[in-house]
């Protein structure tokens, strides 16, 4: 989540406070401290905003009186089932997030930075094919992504009122207008 920081940060560099939305059930302790370290680094706040089902993300837009600056979004299988509540309440409440799966930028979201799922699919193919050809699925080595690609949606930054950097632009690996 440390990439999303900074990416934000570069998006959005006057912001002071960021919260990140995490679902408490999946998260580790470790991923909320070291975005909290990198956050303090750069000598700005963050505020940890927690929701484990579809009534608690709604209290959690709701209740955002001193709402952050800016947002991330950790993506797991909770959160990403809620990708279009999540993106329609970013988007009322005028807050620019960064998530982690090009489909919630589809969906209406800012900015996502994170692996390529498709990639990652196909990686997994070829251990599907190699399991099946007779390989010991504990003698296989753990994958890591190798390919990741940053999403940026025009058209909800121009809602938002964000000129996207030309920089960032460039290195985006697609563009949503």
């Amino acid at each position: 989540m440390t990439k999303q920081l900074s990416l934000l940060h570069e998006l959005v560099p006057e912001a002071k406070k960021f919260g990140v939305l995490v679902n408490p059930d999946s998260v580790g302790d470790f991923t909320v401290r070291d975005l909290r370290a990198a956050v303090e680094r750069l000598g700005l706040q963050l505020v940890v905003l927690t929701a484990t089902n579809e009534r608690e993300i709604d209290e959690v837009f709701a209740s955002l009186s001193d709402k952050p600056d800016a947002l991330i979004i950790q993506t797991e299988p909770f959160i990403s089932g809620r990708l279009q509540q999540i993106a329609a309440l970013t988007a009322r409440e005028e807050i620019p997030a960064i998530y982690t799966s090009r489909q919630f930028t589809s969906a209406g979201g800012l900015i996502s930075c994170g692996a390529d799922n498709r990639d990652a699919y196909r990686q997994a193919g070829i251990y599907v094919g190699r399991i099946l050809k007779g390989a010991k699925p504990a003698d296989l080595p753990v994958q890591q992504p190798t390919k990741f690609e940053l999403v940026i949606n025009l058209k909800t930054a121009k809602s938002l009122g964000i000129d996207i950097p030309p920089t960032l632009l460039a290195r985006a690996d697609e563009v949503i207008e």
